[in-house]
């Protein structure tokens, strides 16, 4: 039997509610805990090759990637190099849920047109500040991410080693 004093939603609210709980750092929370996100949630749109921030920017807000392709780059020799491209369903500015945090890449539009959902830092503070079991909950997910991006970056750095000549090879051409 329903709870009568339950809160309801509409159908927009459960729709995003299914989208965000798609976004790994949501996928734990309930709907009363994602419902307090939505006040804070603003909705933009991109063009192809725009920047959304810089590296080395304050982490302002995360941004939750409703359609279109993002690149997650990074900086070399005055070149941009993609290390991500993430699209869909996926989030970036994942910093943004920790406290004085900058940017560690350039994060540019790579479809035509881009919808983000931009939920600014100082918002999510808010919520962490007074819901500490969303912040645990986000921050486990948020640990989890990093993990697995630390997995990926390792692998991919192994590969580089027993692909590449060693120093002592590249001294004989």
């Amino acid at each position: 039997m329903r709870n009568p004093f339950s809160k309801t939603y509409d159908s927009e609210q459960l729709s995003m509610f299914d989208f965000m709980q798609s976004i790994k750092f949501f996928e734990r929370l309930r709907q009363k805990e994602l419902a307090k996100f939505l006040p804070a949630m603003h909705h933009r749109k991109y063009v192809r090759d725009e920047v959304v921030f810089f590296s080395k920017d304050p982490s302002q807000a995360l941004y939750l990637i409703k359609k279109g392709k993002v690149n997650l780059t990074i900086d070399i020799q005055e070149n941009f190099e993609t290390i991500m491209e993430i699209a869909r369903g996926e989030a970036f500015g994942e910093n943004s849920f920790l406290e004085n945090a900058k940017r560690t890449y350039t994060a540019l539009i790579d479809s035509d047109e881009a919808e983000l959902i931009v939920i600014p830092q100082f918002a999510i503070q808010e919520i962490f500040d007074s819901n500490p079991k969303i912040k645990a909950k986000i921050m486990t997910s948020l640990a989890e991410y990093y993990n697995a991006n630390n997995q990926r970056l390792f692998r991919s750095y192994r590969c580089l080693l027993y692909t590449s000549p060693s120093p002592r090879d590249r001294t004989r051409s």
